[in-house]
């Protein structure tokens, strides 16, 4: 399994960002190429400040397709301004650990 982590800093309108992390989830949802081979994972700092985002996918065709996709790139866009300068990714791959069912 690969995946990414990316961590920022945001102050910004919430309903601007729920609809951007809303569109771009439903289109995730809707591609049948990353249906069971892509997840993406959105979550808010415990402060309330942040926002850490976590994409696991099989292998790196799959992060093609969906780089190439224009939801993709209108996304990326938007995540970049809401992070700014506090933007932080970090690409990994798994080596062990437990599944969750939720």
């Amino acid at each position: 399994m690969l995946g990414i982590v990316i961590e920022y800093d945001f102050d910004g309108d919430e309903a601007t960002w729920a609809d951007a992390v809303e569109t771009f989830v439903k289109a995730i949802d809707d591609d049948p190429r990353l249906r069971g081979r892509f997840s993406y994972q959105v979550n808010v700092r415990a402060d309330g400040g942040g926002r850490i985002h976590v994409g696991r996918w099989d292998e790196e065709e799959t992060l093609a397709h969906l780089q190439s996709q224009d939801f993709f790139k209108t996304f990326a866009a938007k995540v970049q301004e809401f992070g700014g300068d506090s933007l932080k990714a970090t690409r990994y791959k798994r080596l062990n650990g437990t599944s969750a069912r939720n």
